[in-house]
């Protein structure tokens, strides 16, 4: 009642303030009083029927706060009922993760039309599924890792002008594993794929190619960047029935059968030239290494060194790494050689879901369950590599290139003038999202 009684105050005070303005003191007194008693009179007339009680309290303050709250737990109350009871339904109780996720490495892995993957048509209904194999944990609803923030990079230094460290959220084996998708999803667009063979492969243009990878034409090479629903591309190994069998990048026999074989994840590395040491795997769980194949592809040179070294025998294993030599290389640059694993494991390995790459030089010191569920599986991904640390710019890469003394500087200036001529720009902000043009 305070309440009403002070807005009907604050009303009288109004019509107090106007009659004293507007005549003698006394007279406008005795108006107000009696302008004042028949307006309490006519309120309390049209407040009689409620009870004395709550005719109380429902002008008291405090008991309307206690009304709104008491709404307002009634309503988180009847919410919080509805999630539980929809929580039960499969569409609810699932894992993190998208099925159909296909890496595009990896993309003609297991049916060559598998080439290019999709992201889920049905990614809502299907966002968090039911772990598909025994044993997998169910994840929460709201992923751990979803408030993780980068800390800035610490300042660089006179003696390390290098990359650094950085925090990364993963998430444990277990629930990694239980988010991997459960199957693969069919490009939208490309439904027949196969990729060109010529056992006399013939230089027809002044550009470029190789008995390896072919001579395309320009015709043909920006033909191959317009998806359709059928397409046969250059993708390497042009000789020979498959990949490893009298292309110029030979497997033995025992080793082409192995690379047959369906993985749901393989990672590979290569050494060639014996430039590097081979770097053992840390931190990987049991399960990775029960079911994870790990392959070091090496050339004969390094065979040898490593056989004199004693570090290779007949089991063809080096800690976690099943090594598998490469005969008859298809360049004279063992960095060259090594980029045919690198970018051509799809065609290595057709039966393969996800691969990891890691260059010889470095160590993999993360479970490669985690690695894929941080970098593909948790953004609905099919493709990621890492970002040069300093450089952004594919002309700034060029001239570091020529510095190193990497390559030869005529052909380097060959292949720059040549992305010159396709239209390529240097890279500035203007090309966002894309945040970097060096691979």
């Amino acid at each position: 009642m305070r309440y009403n009684e002070w807005r009907v105050s604050y009303g009288l005070l109004q019509n107090i303030n106007g009659a004293i303005a507007g005549g003698g003191v006394s007279k406008s007194l005795s108006n107000v009083r009696k302008s004042s008693t028949k307006m309490l009179s006519v309120i309390r007339e049209k407040q009689r029927p409620l009870p004395n009680a709550w005719y109380r309290y429902i002008g008291c303050r405090k008991f309307s706060m206690l009304l709104l709250i008491a709404f307002a737990l009634l309503v988180f109350a009847l919410g919080s009922f509805v999630v539980n009871k929809d929580s039960t339904s499969p569409n609810v109780l699932q894992r993190i993760g998208t099925l159909g996720t296909v890496p595009y490495v990896n993309g003609g892995h297991h049916e060559a039309s598998q080439i290019l993957g999709e992201k889920d048509k049905k990614k809502d209904e299907n966002r968090f599924q039911i772990p598909a194999f025994k044993g997998a944990s169910v994840l929460p609803f709201r992923h751990p890792c979803v408030n993780f923030t980068f800390p800035p990079p610490p300042p660089p230094t006179r003696r390390r002008l290098g990359p650094r460290p950085c925090p990364v959220c993963y998430l444990p084996v277990d629930q990694a594993i239980a988010s991997m998708p459960s199957s693969s999803s069919a490009s939208p667009v490309l439904h027949n794929l196969t990729y060109v063979l010529n056992e006399n492969p013939i230089k027809s243009e002044p550009h470029g190619g190789s008995d390896f990878g072919g001579y395309p034409s320009l015709k043909q090479r920006n033909d191959s960047f317009d998806i359709k629903e059928s397409m046969a591309v250059h993708c390497g190994f042009i000789k020979g029935s498959k990949p490893g069998h009298g292309t110029g990048f030979d497997f033995d026999e025992s080793d082409l059968a192995e690379l047959q074989q369906f993985h749901d994840i393989i990672v590979a590395s290569a050494i060639f030239g014996n430039y590097d040491v081979i770097q053992q795997p840390q931190n990987i769980s049991e399960e990775a290494k029960k079911n994870i194949p790990f392959y070091m592809f090496v050339d004969e040179e390094t065979e040898a060194f490593m056989k004199n070294r004693s570090i290779l025998s007949s089991s063809k294993r080096v800690g976690l790494w099943r090594i598998v030599v490469i005969h008859n290389v298809p360049y004279s640059d063992a960095r060259r050689n090594g980029k045919v694993p690198k970018l051509l494991l799809h065609r290595i390995f057709p039966n393969v879901r996800y691969s990891i790459w890691i260059d010889g030089k470095l160590q993999l010191v993360v479970d490669p369950y985690q690695v894929l569920e941080r970098f593909l599986w948790r953004q609905n991904a099919n493709f990621a590599i890492s970002r040069h640390y300093r450089r952004f710019d594919v002309f700034v890469e060029a001239e570091a290139n020529k510095a190193a003394g990497k390559y030869d500087n005529s052909s380097i200036d060959e292949q720059v003038d040549f992305y010159k001529i396709e239209g390529l720009t240097p890279y500035s902000e203007a090309k966002l999202p894309i945040t970097s043009v060096i691979p």
